[in-house]
């Protein structure tokens, strides 16, 4: 009961929102208004319309909830509704992008929930117009007319006024002509002319989003006159000879008094060519043309010139159509069928398809085609499976079927009927099928003879792609059952792939298909693989990619090849020369890396017409493989232990480390180096008046030890061994003191060493006198207990009587073996028998 009384009332509010439209004296202007920013916009830009509805002058709706909706065309859209001034209600509408060329929008108003439409506004979208282009002239010598025409550029979509813009010399531009029924061409009239005078001609398009001119194009009129068109009478086909035709034509008035050449051309629709008959008198107004096929549409034209000025050729005449007597078609046609059992019943499922009759056979338009399942007869009709206007039909048929009939019909009569032999796929395949490209839009299929005879071949092709889709016009018959070879030609595009099966028709059966791929014209791939890292060691590295995808390759893909460098090298390094990875492998270890190095490596995948690079994969070798690391691990742990140990034993066994490293005294270090006696350092020294300016370095310093077996000096008076004075000065010559000899009967006793320290001479210079040092060693030296002298005392070395100064040192000390006085082979005293 609510559903009929909430229909009821809808129905009571159409009926008055209806009759309101209908008496209101302003229709649906007085209770809905919808108003858009600009109703012709640029194609693709934003739209905003807006609807307002007034309560007060929509009848029933005063008390009443208005829902405003809108439709573009035929779809909703939504809209932004609110409260207006007054009582109104508003309903916004943004479109931000319209990409119609024209629409209508409504406005609805929807109460109790019907919907009625209450305004409307149509918009329209398009492009500025553009610039025309080829602006041509010719003056028609007729009406001395100029009749120009132009190219009119890309459509805008929206209404374009076109006008022919002239302007003389003189004369301000004026509008010559405009074209009529969207041409491309108009004439100017004589008065607005000036012949033999240059004149300014364009074209000027204008639209509501603009105005475009072409070039101007500066002629004086009289330069561009021609001839006008003769005009085409009649055309008939000849009762004997329906291959030949008559035509008749009339030329021109003003061409009248001149001697004409015409040209005649005609073509099918078909074709986009023209045929062309040549060297036509134009004063005989009749011509004979023979070759037309049966039931064709022709089309025919006709130009003239001057036959001795050689001037411009007239325009062609209007185009004047004819259709040729049809006859019945004639040949057989091209059928490929596919039959199985059905899956219900004993019947066969028949799929059959067939080409259309070739254009020369036709012999007129086809109506249609007729499948049956006998032969045509006498005065019988046969039962008839299929009457379509395709070329393909699916039925149904008995079990046992084995032929069926096919024949295409036109106006003149049924053509010759194609008997189709369903044989089973049990024949022999052929064999050395391959395919090579033909051009970029055909493929050449050869394959080797067979010795058993063949009555035709089928040659099917099918696109390779990842979203396989069947093509049921890809495929064609060869009739020549001795051919060896095929050019395919529909439906082949460059840089795809094609699965092409072909099958031998025998007399009793249909061959098994062997198949091949072929491209019409290959490439370089669209793109590489991506590279990825599968595992990594200090010489080698796996990598791993994935193929690309069959409408990517562009070709035959005939190879991978990997690329790497490391940081210091700019040239990359192939695999080996001229090796590539199998393209049907996905993955490649490169061998004989470095280890801890910087490494870059692409991709190539090539296929016969080129390479594409992939992107570069940057990885770093490892310092040592795994079983290294492992065992570096263990021998360091192993020393680690090792250490532990020893030096654990250090510390718990003192012999152990005195046995290693035993103490051993360091002479240089020793106190008898650096020891001075005091008595030096309270007594000064006493030297003679011949004073050096520095310390006097003496090489060697010579110990003297007494002569074995000679009295002791003590017996004798003490005579030091002098050196003469002359020579104390003497260049190269040190001075040095010595120890007086001692008593034959004297022990050991500490005994003092002296150290001379001087210098070559250098001239007699005042300075610091000489330095004398004396050592308090108590090393025992000479076995004389006698005490040392004072450090004034014996200067200069001296032995008494015939003792002698010893020549060898002592071999008690000898740490003084190495020492020699300087000087020495000036004191004679010392060294007498």
């Amino acid at each position: 009961m609510e559903i009929m009384a909430r229909r009821s009332a809808g129905m009571l509010f159409l009926l008055q929102l209806s009759l309101l439209l209908l008496l209101h004296p302003s229709g649906t202007m007085g209770c809905a208004l919808v108003a858009v920013d600009s109703p012709i916009v640029p194609l693709g830009s934003a739209v905003t319309a807006s609807c307002t509805i007034q309560s007060k002058l929509c009848r029933g709706l005063e008390q009443e909830k208005v829902r405003i909706t809108w439709m573009l065309d035929n779809e909703p859209m939504a809209g932004m509704q609110s409260q207006g001034p007054g009582d109104t209600e508003v309903s916004n509408l943004t479109l931000p992008q319209f990409n119609r060329t024209q629409a209508k929008l409504w406005c609805w108003v929807e109460w109790n929930g019907t919907k009625q439409r209450v305004g409307m506004a149509e918009i329209r979208a398009g492009y500025p117009p553009s610039k025309p282009f080829n602006l041509s002239c010719i003056l028609n010598l007729s009406d001395y007319g100029l009749t120009c025409q132009w190219e009119p550029g890309t459509n805008s979509h929206l209404p374009t006024s076109i006008a022919l813009k002239c302007a003389g010399s003189r004369a301000p531009a004026v509008t010559g002509c405009t074209p009529q029924g969207g041409r491309s061409r108009c004439t100017v009239p004589r008065h607005l002319l000036q012949l033999y005078r240059h004149m300014e001609i364009w074209v000027s398009a204008t639209n509501a989003l603009g105005t475009a001119e072409s070039e101007h194009l500066c002629i004086d009129p009289m330069d561009v006159a021609k001839l006008d068109p003769p005009a085409l009478r009649s055309i008939q086909s000849i009762p004997f000879q329906t291959d030949c035709i008559a035509l008749t034509w009339e030329v021109a008035r003003s061409n009248a008094h001149m001697e004409l050449q015409c040209e005649l051309r005609y073509r099918t629709p078909q074709d986009t060519a023209w045929a062309l008959v040549t060297n036509i008198i134009g004063h005989a107004g009749t011509a004979q043309c023979c070759g037309f096929l049966f039931g064709t549409q022709y089309r025919f034209q006709m130009r003239c010139r001057r036959s001795l000025a050689r001037g411009y050729w007239s325009e062609w005449s209007p185009g004047r159509n004819y259709t040729t007597h049809e006859k019945a078609p004639t040949g057989k046609l091209d059928v490929w069928w596919s039959a199985r059992p059905a899956r219900v019943g004993k019947g066969l499922e028949v799929q059959l398809c067939w080409k259309a009759p070739r254009w020369q056979e036709a012999n007129g338009r086809v109506l249609g085609y007729h499948v049956t399942l006998s032969p045509r007869r006498r005065g019988r009709d046969p039962p008839m499976v299929c009457n379509t206007t395709h070329t393909h039909c699916n039925f149904s048929a008995p079990a046992g079927t084995r032929r069926v009939y096919l024949s295409a019909y036109n106006a003149a009569g049924e053509g010759a009927v194609t008997e189709v032999v369903l044989l089973e796929r049990k024949g022999q395949p052929l064999a050395g099928l391959r395919a090579v490209p033909g051009g970029e839009h055909s493929l050449w299929v050869h394959w080797e003879p067979l010795r058993v005879p063949v009555a035709a071949y089928i040659l099917e092709w099918q696109r390779v792609s990842l979203e396989p889709s069947r093509c049921s016009a890809c495929w064609q018959m060869e009739r020549d059952g001795a051919a060896t070879t095929a050019l395919i030609q529909d439906g082949i595009e460059p840089f795809q792939q094609y699965n092409i099966s072909v099958y031998p028709l025998y007399k009793d059966a249909m061959g098994v298909p062997v198949h091949a791929v072929a491209y019409s014209k290959q490439k370089a791939p669209s793109y590489a693989p991506k590279l990825h890292l599968k595992s990594i060691s200090k010489s080698s590295a796996e990598l791993c990619w994935e193929p690309v995808p069959v409408e990517m390759q562009n070709g035959f893909i005939t190879g991978y090849t990997i690329f790497w460098a490391n940081s210091t090298t700019d040239v990359s390094t192939p695999i080996s020369p001229g090796s590539t990875v199998n393209p049907s492998l996905s993955s490649f270890i490169i061998q004989g890396l470095k280890p801890s190095t910087l490494y870059k490596v692409h991709i190539m995948a090539s296929t016969a017409a080129g390479g594409t690079n992939g992107t570069s994969l940057t990885l770093v070798t490892t310092v040592l493989d795994d079983a290294e690391i492992q065992f570096l691990f263990l021998t360091l742990g192993l020393v680690f232990v090792l250490l532990i140990l020893l030096l654990i034993c250090f510390q718990k066994n003192r012999r152990v480390k005195q046995q290693l490293w035993p103490s051993i005294p360091d002479p240089a270090n020793s106190s008898l180096g650096k020891w001075v006696p005091a008595e030096l350092q309270q007594e000064p020294l006493q030297v003679p008046g011949v004073k050096e300016p520095g310390l006097a370095t003496i090489s060697t310093v010579t110990v003297l030890e007494r002569a074995v077996g000679k009295p002791p000096c003590a017996a004798e008076p003490s005579i030091p061994c002098t050196v003469p004075q002359e020579d104390w000065g003497s260049p190269g010559r040190g001075w040095s003191a010595a120890e007086p000899c001692r008593d034959p009967g004297g022990s050991a006793e500490p005994v003092q060493y002296a150290r001379v320290m001087g210098s070559g001479y250098k001239g007699q210079q005042h300075g610091p006198p000489r330095l004398y040092l004396r050592s308090s060693s108590t090393q025992p030296l000479l076995l004389d207990p006698s005490p040392s002298p004072l450090p004034y005392e014996n200067l200069w070395l001296g032995c008494p009587g015939d003792a002698g100064c010893p020549e060898e040192l002592p071999a008690t000390f000898p740490l003084l073996q190495g020492l020699r006085i300087g000087g020495a082979e000036e004191l004679p005293d010392c060294r007498a028998a």
